[in-house]
């Protein structure tokens, strides 16, 4: 899962959606946006759209103990 490769704007997408999640004000709007950002890349990548979220999260979470 982690060899996909994302376009920096779905990775900006992830991270804000994790910072408001955290922060504990992650919107409907946000959310959604991600989303449809997610479904589009599984698209047009030819991927599963659940192995995309899984590896999205994973680069934008768990990026510190993989650097």
């Amino acid at each position: 899962m982690s060899d996909i490769e994302f376009p920096d704007t779905l990775l900006d997408l992830e991270r804000a959606a994790w910072e408001e999640h955290q922060a504990g004000r992650l919107t409907v709007a946000t959310a959604n946006a991600v989303q449809d950002a997610i479904t589009a890349h599984a698209k047009a990548t030819g991927l599963d759209r659940y192995t995309v979220e899984m590896a999205l999260k994973k680069a934008v979470r768990h990026a510190e103990a993989e650097g």
